[in-house]
């Protein structure tokens, strides 16, 4: 009887005290690399690029957009003056706010559905055509500076491809300077915008829907599945979520950083700020007026409207095929 009374009174009872140490997230985690370590080491050599170039220059840019710096002084920490000079004094950030938002808006989901239907469309061809087709979408993202043709379309004199038209139509009776006037500037690089949207999200969609397994097909035929939209929502668009991901992401942040377009066309800055956008509003206060600490928190307010973009696209994906 006492051999058993010492044996139990060594025990704890269940429930009592911290948890075992090996059973701890700590543990746990530990325990996960050290088994998995040839594949962390593999992983080293992207992650510590990736904390370099990418994670390190994000929270080096929230910590400068608290501070006045124009790269002639040690920075001079001022709190929260930056931000509140953005949103209460500055009229040309807001118009900049306005336009972005309206331009991705109207060119992040059109240009989204527009790749994949394009990509759908062209998968069902075949090979040698499907390849052709493919360069023929494509080709507008990865040809260099083409804003000049769109330059002489919308030329302000009368040889302008737009002017000479109308003008010969009898629609119009003086040429329009399209890229001076602020009614048309925005709709103008939003329809330039979308004629160069076609690019990576494009040939994701291409290689997404190429990896599809075609059985899935014969098994949803079984289990009900009547027409090509069923098969779109149910088989299709679940099957290459990854792909609908990368191409979302893409075309975010393509829409909100657009910059090139506008100052191609409409000049830098534009008449009255009416295509300015926050990127250009960034490059003006960066790499014109040397105000670090403002530009830094100009890119910090367009990463939080990316990344919030972003997490709500993610939410939406994951409802496809429900």
């Amino acid at each position: 009887m006492s051999n058993i009374t010492i044996e139990r009174s060594k025990q704890k009872p269940a429930g009592s005290g911290k948890p075992a140490r090996s059973h701890t997230w700590w543990a746990v985690q530990k325990r996960e690399i050290r088994n998995n370590k040839h594949s962390y080491i593999l992983m080293a050599p992207y992650m510590l690029l990736f904390a370099a170039f990418t994670i390190l220059p994000v929270i080096m840019s929230i910590i400068i957009s608290l501070t006045y710096f124009n790269l002639l002084e040690f920075p001079r920490f001022i709190g929260w003056q930056n931000y509140s000079r953005l949103f209460l004094e500055d009229d040309v950030f807001l118009t900049a706010i306005k336009n972005t938002l309206l331009f991705a808006a109207i060119t992040g989901p059109v240009s989204y559905i527009a790749c994949f239907i394009f990509a759908w469309i062209i998968n069902e061809l075949g090979p040698k055509l499907r390849a052709m087709m493919t360069l023929v979408f494509y080709a507008p993202s990865i040809s260099g500076n083409v804003y000049f043709i769109w330059q002489m379309i919308f030329s302000g004199d009368r040889y302008g491809i737009a002017n000479g038209l109308l003008i010969k139509l009898g629609v119009i009776l003086e040429p329009i300077q399209w890229l001076k006037t602020e009614a048309y500037i925005l709709g103008i690089i939003i329809l330039v915008q979308l004629w160069l949207s076609l690019g990576t999200g494009f040939l994701a969609f291409i290689a997404g829907l190429q990896t599809v397994d075609r059985t899935l097909y014969e098994a949803g035929a079984v289990d009900g599945i009547k027409n090509r939209w069923q098969e779109l929502w149910f088989i299709t668009l679940p099957s290459m979520r990854p792909q609908l991901m990368f191409g979302a992401v893409i075309q975010i942040t393509t829409s909100l950083a657009v910059a090139d377009v506008s100052i191609n066309l409409a000049g830098f800055p534009s008449v009255n700020y009416a295509a300015q956008t926050v990127v250009t509003h960034l490059i003006d206060f960066g790499t014109i007026r040397f105000e670090m600490g403002y530009a830094s928190a100009i890119a910090t307010v367009l990463f939080i409207i990316m990344l919030g973009t972003n997490l709500v696209i993610q939410r939406l994906l994951r409802k496809v095929g429900e």
